[in-house]
This record gives C-alpha cells, structure tokens and sequence, in this order.
C-alpha cells in the first residue's frame, strides 16, 4: 500500500471513501489461463476490496508459473465425482469416467445420462 502509513489510519481512510475491505484466508490462489497453463500464488494474502458495489481482489505471495497439471485436489475432486457417478448411476467406474467426459464434467448430466440408457 502506502509506505509509512499506519494499517489502522490505512483502513479508516478507505472506510471515508466508502471502500470496504475484508481479508480473505486462504492457502494458495490458482489463476488458470486461457492458453490451459497455470499461475498459482502460494501463501497468499487475499483482500477484497467493494466500492460501491464493485468488487475487486488484491493478491499477494509467492508465485509458481507453470504448465497446467491438475493439482491433487482437483485430482481428488475428479476422483469424488466419478465415484459419485458410480454409486447414483450404478455403473462401473470405467463407464462413470466416461460419462463424466461425454457431459463435460457435469455430474448431474453424466448422471442422468447414465439412467435414459
């Protein structure tokens, strides 16, 4: 922000303007763009900010560039829904991943796929 300015004083002079700000806890932050790489910001700091009405995000911490590779939560994730598709559709697992390919990652599509056939 500004050097030398107090946090507190920082925050009341935002407050004047009508700009409110919240600190958003998080782990790590995933950009995906759109050329299908990735930029992920570990340890971040997140503040929203809103004026009036409008929301904006600041973003601070240590930056991973990279080609895109599906992370272990979004592998985990993956994992979740096809077993979902699996247990409401009654199919093997083989035939969930497929269905979950066909509809694009929809779940409730891939599912109901599954029952009209």
């Amino acid at each position: 922000m500004l050097p030398n300015m107090n946090p507190k004083q920082m925050a009341q002079m935002m407050r004047q303007f009508g700009i409110k700000s919240q600190e958003i806890p998080a782990d790590k932050v995933i950009i995906h763009k759109t050329d299908g790489s990735t930029i992920e910001i570990r340890e971040p700091q997140v503040v929203a900010l809103d004026m009036q009405g409008q929301k904006s995000f600041q973003i601070s911490g240590t930056l991973v560039e990279g080609a895109s590779e599906p992370s272990e939560t979004e592998e985990s994730t993956e994992d979740n829904d096809v077993t979902l598709i699996m247990e409401q559709a009654h199919v093997s697992k083989e035939e969930a991943e497929q269905l979950l390919k066909e509809a694009d990652g929809d779940i409730a599509a891939a599912i109901l796929k599954a029952k009209k056939e």
